[in-house]
């Protein structure tokens, strides 16, 4: 993971209401691969387990959305989960 990734998921770990959406786009990008799907103000990127495999994000001003920040906390432990399991 890059240093400015990093710095994101920290950002989001301690001020979820002050993370940029573009930001969120970069760090889901870079974890997730490119968005599935971009429709209007939405952005959908699909994660790599069977369930609800989304992340949505929508853009609130130039933030990102605060429950949308927790999410991807959320689906960043579970992925780092899988990634230790596998070890």
């Amino acid at each position: 993971m890059t240093a400015d990734i990093g710095k994101i998921i920290r950002l989001m770990r301690t001020q979820p209401t002050n993370v940029r959406y573009a930001d969120a786009v970069a760090l889901c990008t870079a974890l997730f691969g490119s968005p599935r799907r971009t429709a209007g103000s939405h952005v959908i990127f699909k994660t790599p387990w069977p369930g609800d495999p989304r992340i949505n994000l929508q853009r609130q001003g130039n933030k990102a959305k605060s429950y949308q920040i927790r999410q991807i906390l959320e689906a960043i432990d579970r992925l780092d989960a899988v990634r230790e399991m596998s070890k």
